[in-house]
């Protein structure tokens, strides 16, 4: 066979033709044999290498062909969309977690200078209205340019943290300013994969449920600054002094940079390397803003660094700022059970310390340091427990109020909130004593009354001053025969005479004339709390709780001329959430203006010519001002009381005797060196350095009335042809009822004397009055102490 015939029968057969055998040559012997079957082999193994070798390949090459790459890619991308798909609609926007939402409660005094913070956490809430439109833009060409074109998020920026927190590499940048948000109010600042997902879901739906100003003013809100200051707000006044509303581009520049690291870029402490990366950051916010169109370069330009303030202390609650925030707090409450907004005054308080409110109060600066120091010149520098013990039981408490518009512009709550957690400013456990004679005087006038022998009351009506002289009701005994201060007589004399010298026989006469139930009535009317008194002669002494703060709204209705004063601490208030409208301090005609005005000229007469003219009328510094006031010392020396007014100003000043380990009412004798504190001593005093200091020197009272010691001269004591048919018994500010049984003593509180009609203090035992308001004039002692 050729060669060209074995080639063809190899390729019909699939194999080669066996080389053909050497001429002459038979059967191979035992070496060829051997030799093919080596060959043989050797053969065989070569070809299993091959197929091997090419099966592999091509398995390769059927696994990862083109169509199943692209395939598998696309599966995971539709999976990667189911699941992000499925936390969209798993994952809600959550309610904001606690922490972002604690607020201090900011308190600002009448001019609107701060006075303090209270709470949790210092950050104060405002409108983005509340902050200029180019600062608020610093803060997105500091964070995000992009804010107002993306959906809310960063994905690359996303990416990289996920990324980071999976390799441990820690927190990254690059989170868009809703993202930030989100994890600053909505979630925590944790690093987690599951937190991140989180932001990334809730970011989108906030930006489609919210518009771009709600998300800005909440990061500007709850982002914080460093200086202990979260939120714009109260990183202005930690960094400025000012309010978020006054910022200019330059320092909000600044609040814009400090979010990239508060405490390395905070200028007061900052190291010269924090110093040129915060000035930086700042150049670089204003460049930005530039860069968008959002500023002039020309200003920008012309921009210096505008480096912050020092720290300062946050103001606390110390001195009289405890008792001043109270009193607002605890009005605030009031109000909001008044306008539905609480149930009960516990929820309102509650409400109100939870946080959030701006709350601005009518304190006037100058007022009240010049109350707080004439309480310390004229009382507590002159106290001295290491040489009296009972100088630690004395407490005082002072309430100063505009007549015209019922705005508490001063108090003095004791002598500093962290010793004595209690005001005296608002307690009404004591009794305001002979303060309250002007009270039956004004009913008497009102009623237009009547004493017993048909005679009207007026300044000159004459009564019998005798002390505990039996009071009379239509001839009849009534059980009540008070003492006068000192069991002093003054035999017949006027009520203008009574007024001035405190006699306490004419006022309970008086009392039962008009009637104990109107006298009563007007009382509460003019703002006292007799809801629960019983109609009895014996609260003519004053023997009711009563407090510097009602005591003084009492006065001021007399000074507005009859027209209903309520003292009001709060000048404004208001939340994120609400504005509470409060009501018109000045209400309506509660007495006639005749009235009021005649007994504002009766106490003018006190003044003048009575218990607190040493204090009040012959002190240098009156300067012709016009004065009406009264004085009054309770049974035992417990309290002391001066609560008079100019036409401008009306102020109640009261000193409280208090142990100061038991809390329990006790008596002030000797307290500051003098035999008893008078009403017309210390508390005078107190009154007249305030008063002659801050009230105006031009004003005159514009009185409606042709009686009182203001219009016409006080007459003098002097015997009538017929005496009244009154006996006046009441005894001045200590009185005693040895006579009234004991279904005539109106019950008494716990906190209060036992009794609203005192025993007669034994001879041998210091007097229980002040004996400046009931003895008649000493020439050798004008003070009358003894």
């Amino acid at each position: 066979m050729g060669r060209a015939d074995e080639r063809r029968a190899r390729q019909r057969g699939g194999h080669r033709a066996a080389p053909p055998q050497p001429s002459g040559t038979h059967a191979p012997g035992v070496g060829g044999r051997a030799e093919a079957r080596r060959a043989a082999q050797g053969k065989g193994r070569s070809k299993g290498r091959g197929k091997a070798g090419k099966d592999g390949r091509s398995l390769i090459r059927r696994m990862f062909t083109w169509k199943k790459v692209v395939g598998t890619l696309l599966g995971l991308c539709l999976l990667g969309m189911g699941a992000f798909i499925a936390l969209y609609m798993m994952i809600g926007i959550p309610e904001g977690n606690a922490d972002a939402q604690l607020q201090s409660n900011v308190y600002k005094y009448s001019d609107g200078t701060l006075m303090t913070r209270d709470g949790q956490r210092n950050r104060e809430v405002v409108d983005l209205a509340k902050v200029p439109k180019k600062v608020q833009l610093t803060f997105v060409a500091a964070e995000n340019k992009t804010f107002y074109k993306d959906a809310g998020v960063d994905l690359r920026g996303t990416a990289r943290g996920l990324l980071n927190t999976v390799a441990g590499r820690g927190a990254q940048g690059g989170s868009t300013i809703t993202q930030q948000y989100v994890k600053n109010y909505y979630l925590t600042q944790e690093q987690t994969v599951t937190r991140k997902l989180k932001e990334l879901v809730i970011s989108l739906k906030l930006d489609r449920e919210k518009s771009k100003d709600y998300i800005l003013a909440g990061y500007i809100n709850t982002s914080y600054y460093g200086r202990g200051a979260y939120g714009i707000q109260a990183a202005a006044q930690a960094y400025y002094r000012v309010d978020a509303d006054e910022l200019t581009v330059e320092q909000g520049a600044y609040l814009a940079a400090l979010l990239q690291a508060p405490s390395q870029y905070d200028w007061a402490s900052a190291s010269e390397t924090g110093k040129k990366l915060v000035k930086e950051r700042w150049n670089y916010v204003l460049d930005n803003m530039v860069e968008e169109g959002w500023l002039d370069q020309g200003k920008r330009t012309s921009m210096t660094f505008p480096v912050p303030k020092d720290p300062k202390a946050a103001p606390g609650m110390g001195g009289q700022v405890g008792y001043l925030v109270d009193a607002a707090n605890n009005q605030l409450a009031r109000q909001l059970v008044a306008q539905g907004t609480a149930d009960n005054v516990n929820d309102a308080v509650t409400m109100v310390k939870a946080g959030g409110w701006n709350i601005t109060l009518n304190i006037d600066k100058k007022r009240q340091a010049a109350l707080e120091e004439a309480a310390k010149t004229q009382l507590t520098s002159k106290l001295d427990p290491k040489e009296r013990d009972v100088d630690a039981d004395v407490q005082a408490g002072a309430v100063s109020v505009d007549p015209k518009t019922g705005a508490v512009v001063a108090l003095y709550g004791g002598q500093d909130y962290y010793k004595h957690f209690r005001s005296n400013a608002t307690r009404v456990d004591y009794q305001p004593a002979s303060t309250f004679k002007p009270v039956i005087l004004a009913a008497a006038f009102d009623e237009a009354a009547k004493t017993q022998d048909g005679k009207e009351i007026d300044a000159n009506t004459l009564y019998d001053g005798t002390s505990k002289r039996p009071v009379v009701d239509n001839g009849v005994k009534v059980g009540f025969a008070p003492e006068n201060e000192d069991d002093a007589s003054y035999g017949d004399v006027t009520v203008q005479t009574a007024m001035n010298k405190s006699v306490n026989s004419v006022f309970a006469q008086m009392g039962v004339d008009v009637g104990m139930d109107k006298v009563l009535k007007v009382a509460g009317q003019m703002g006292m709390d007799t809801a629960e008194l019983k109609s009895v002669p014996a609260q003519t002494l004053g023997t009711m709780g009563a407090s510097p703060l009602q005591m003084a709204g009492v006065y001021a209705t007399l000074d507005n001329h009859g027209k209903k004063v309520t003292p009001t601490i709060l000048k404004s208030a208001e939340s994120s959430t609400r504005t509470v409208d409060l009501p018109d301090p000045i209400g309506k005609q509660i007495i006639s203006r005749e009235a009021a005005d005649s007994v504002t000229s009766v106490l003018t007469g006190v003044v003048d010519d009575g218990t607190a003219k040493v204090s009040v009328r012959d002190n240098t510094e009156r300067d012709g001002r016009k004065v009406a006031g009264k004085t009054g010392t309770s049974d035992e020396n417990r309290s002391a009381w001066f609560t008079g007014f100019t036409p401008d100003l009306v102020t109640s000043v009261g000193l409280f005797g208090e142990d100061h380990k038991t809390y329990a009412q006790v008596s002030m004798y000797k307290a500051g060196g003098v035999p008893r504190v008078n009403g017309g001593g210390f508390p005078a005093q107190i009154w007249a350095m305030y008063t002659f200091g801050v009230s105006s020197k031009n004003a005159r009272f514009d009185l409606d009335t042709t009686q009182g010691a203001a219009v016409q001269p006080s007459q003098a004591p002097t015997p009538s042809d017929t005496p009244s048919q009154t006996p006046s018994q009441t005894p001045s500010e200590s009185p005693s009822d040895t006579s009234s049984p004991p279904s005539e003593t109106p019950s008494q509180t716990p906190s209060q004397t036992p009794s609203q009609t005192p025993t007669t203090t034994p001879p041998s035992q210091t007097p229980s009055q002040t004996p400046t308001e009931e003895i008649p004039d000493d020439p050798l002692n004008p003070n009358n102490e003894q």
